[in-house]
């Protein structure tokens, strides 16, 4: 896909974190027509609403990004809602796209479908080799079948839908409400009221040696337009950031970036998740040209200061 300046271009979820970071890229290409639909008036979950937002708006290309997400502890509370809500939007999204003319799709897939136990780096082709992690399967098997749709869409319709599994994402304007935040913005926010409290210990979930890998939300976009310019098969796509960190090394630098300097207690009532995540990036390197170009350190501190400067606004603050 080329030629931005005269493309209408899509971006559900375009209102929250990561869908800013895309809009943003898209604007640096050139683009001008940007669609961003809310929820409050079109809700993707009905079939009528998908419709009619597609043929007000006639978008070249849709960029799937709407999702019901959170950390281990929402997807526990609430597996059926995240099952059903982000199962619905994908089927309805992709059923009326095709039959609305779109030239291309963009999903935008999880880390969370992997296996549990797949071997590190996590390689495309490990996909289908096993069950995901049980406290977020619900989520990771929904976002899944959207890749088998896309998949059986273009075998039957010839429908032009590219499936990307992005690593956990973090930076700047992150969700930091702790009922539904994910590991990073969760940890900055609990060292920050830490530190102001004079707290002499935070707790955290698990016994910290789990691996994740970070990708930053702008490398993410990134990739994402990317792929939307250069890729067009229907085989999966990894977007990471090609490092891995356990959860204690995690709590320790956001700890030293945050100036707590108290006891973590580590709760192994709680699960660690998933016991170890990192992508394997080759893939979009050699496809698409992609390469994260952030710094792990240098993107917790901005996301550290981005939190300290705009607490008041963020939920649950």
């Amino acid at each position: 896909m080329s030629g931005w300046n005269d493309k209408t271009v899509m971006v559900t979820g375009g209102s929250g974190f990561l869908g800013s970071y895309v809009i943003e890229a898209l604007h640096g290409r050139g683009c001008k027509k940007i669609v961003a639909p809310r929820r409050s008036d079109y809700d993707l979950r009905s079939r009528p609403a998908v419709d009619a937002l597609l043929a007000r708006t006639r978008p070249d290309l849709v960029i799937h990004l709407a999702a019901v997400v959170g950390g281990i502890g929402a997807n526990r509370e609430r597996p059926g809602e995240f099952f059903y809500d982000n199962l619905l939007m994908g089927l309805n999204l992709i059923e009326s796209a095709r039959l609305a003319g779109v030239g291309k799709l963009v999903t935008i897939g999880t880390v969370c479908a992997y296996p549990k136990f797949t071997p590190v780096p996590f390689k495309e082709d490990d996909l289908w080799n096993g069950y995901p992690e049980e406290t977020n399967a619900p989520y990771g098997i929904a976002k899944k079948a959207l890749l088998v749709q896309q998949q059986a869409y273009r075998q039957q319709y010839g429908f032009n839908g590219i499936y990307l599994l992005p690593t956990n994402l973090y930076g700047p304007r992150d969700n930091f409400d702790p009922a539904s935040s994910h590991v990073i913005p969760a940890l900055i926010k609990k060292c920050v009221e830490a530190v102001e409290r004079g707290g002499d210990a935070i707790d955290c979930w698990g016994d910290g040696s789990a691996s994740r890998e970070f990708l930053y939300a702008a490398d993410a976009a990134e990739g994402i337009v990317l792929a939307a310019e250069r890729y067009d098969s229907p085989e999966p796509l990894n977007l990471g950031a090609g490092r891995e960190i356990t959860i204690k090394e995690l709590v320790e630098t956001i700890a030293r970036l945050t100036g707590f300097r108290g006891a973590i207690r580590w709760d192994t009532s709680q699960p660690n998740g998933q016991p170890r995540r990192q992508l394997d990036t080759r893939r979009a390197a050699e496809l698409i040209g992609f390469r994260a170009t952030t710094p792990f350190e240098e993107g917790l501190r901005r996301t550290v200061d981005w939190y300290l400067a705009n607490r008041h606004m963020t939920r649950a603050a």
